[in-house]
């Protein structure tokens, strides 16, 4: 234990310097070629940095944070676009937060847009779907819309209790069927990981002193696949990904295929490197070969969300179904795939069998707490 904590304060320690480096070659080094040859060492190394560490939950943070979001980070940085670049330049400190964590500082309210411009199902031929997107459609109310930051602690304790309950019934899986426990991992792979991006969304919030995004927007009310993937799940995934892979594949196709049609190919090469960047999660994780069914189930999502697409544009929001209704249909279309095409690579690398023993261990410790305050009552009350 003593020599895998020291690993993992020596990749970070590591991390941190290079990052330095990153933000000392912003202010020497204009973009272009040459920044780009200066910052490509230091996202080499981020991919392979988390193998250094043995223990499985920091492995597979490590990984996520560097590996994926502070390489994709990195390589806006090289072209002078944001998190990373500013006018004036970050400061040091803010520059390695905003590299390291999976936080998207808060920006002004935008002008609220209705539900169907929100899914981009009312959309003329000649409207530009990044205006609707972003939220620029003139056509839209004026008004302004409350910026969201962190959830309120009863949401947070809530999902803690179900982890909890969860852990409860890990120990009772003998009396359960294989796919009732196979679904509760899939809520609480979930939960687990909202929480986990609260914490150092919280830690960065109090040590920047801004309001930042939040992660998750209760992703199970969901009423489209593009209302999940885009507006719901891991937000800040979708904020660094739009920038790096949709907009150029957009740009590259918009030569070739009517500009209307362009975020059809963009959302399926946003989903296949998200694909891909899962893999290299698992592989961090297990240190096994992959078996693509990840990727598959990336790719199965952005066709399917491409589709979503098309007919939403072809339609212009004259029929859909209400959110009582869609939002069951969507969320048990993801459930099911995930159990089909996401879990087998969970079992695989172990995490299923990880985080039943630390969730086992939190109900012990929990347990053990309640008995000495049990006990301390008991005393004092004789």
């Amino acid at each position: 234990m003593g020599g895998d904590l020291r690993n993992f304060l020596l990749i970070w320690a590591s991390a941190v310097a290079l990052l330095c480096y990153c933000h000392k070659i912003g202010q020497l080094i204009d973009r272009g070629t040459t920044r780009v040859l200066a910052i490509l060492p230091v996202v080499c190394i981020f991919l392979v940095m988390p193998l250094g560490i043995l223990t499985l939950s920091t492995r597979a943070i490590t990984s996520f944070f560097l590996s994926w979001l502070a390489n994709f980070k990195l390589l806006l940085f090289v072209f002078d676009q944001v998190p990373l670049s500013s006018n004036p330049p970050l400061s040091l400190p803010r520059f390695i937060a905003l590299a390291c964590f999976p936080i998207k500082i808060q920006q002004d309210p935008t002008p609220a847009v209705s539900p169907h411009d929100r899914e981009l199902v009312n959309v003329d031929d000649d409207q530009d779907l990044e205006k609707l997107v972003n939220g620029e459609n003139k056509d839209a109310p004026s008004q302004k819309i409350a910026p969201k930051g962190l959830k309120s602690h009863l949401n947070y304790a809530l999902k803690f209790f179900l982890l909890v309950m969860f852990g409860y019934i890990y120990t009772k899986e003998d009396y359960f069927h294989p796919k009732i426990i196979l679904l509760l991992y899939v809520i609480h792979i979930y939960i687990g990981l909202e929480l986990i991006l609260a914490m150092f969304g919280a830690l960065a919030r109090a040590c920047l002193g801004v309001e930042l995004e939040p992660q998750f927007d209760e992703p199970y009310l969901a009423s489209s696949l593009q209302d999940f993937w885009g507006k719901r799940w891991n937000l800040t995934v979708t904020s660094i990904l739009h920038p790096t892979v949709y907009s150029p594949i957009r740009s590259a196709f918009s030569r070739w295929i009517a500009k209307k049609w362009t975020p059809l190919p963009a959302v399926i090469g946003t989903f296949l490197v998200s694909g891909l960047m899962h893999e290299l999660i698992f592989y961090h994780i297990g240190r096994q070969k992959p078996k693509w069914d990840v990727t598959c189930f990336f790719l199965l999502h952005g066709f399917c969300l491409a589709i979503e697409m098309a007919i939403k544009r072809e339609i212009k929001g004259t029929w859909g179904l209400p959110r009582v209704l869609a939002a069951p249909i969507v969320v048990g279309f993801v459930v099911v795939t995930a159990m089909w095409l996401f879990m087998p690579a969970v079992i695989r690398s172990k995490i299923d069998a990880e985080v039943r023993m630390e969730t086992t261990a939190l109900i012990n410790c929990v347990e053990a707490v309640y008995i000495y305050l049990k006990g301390v009552f008991m005393d004092h009350k004789l």
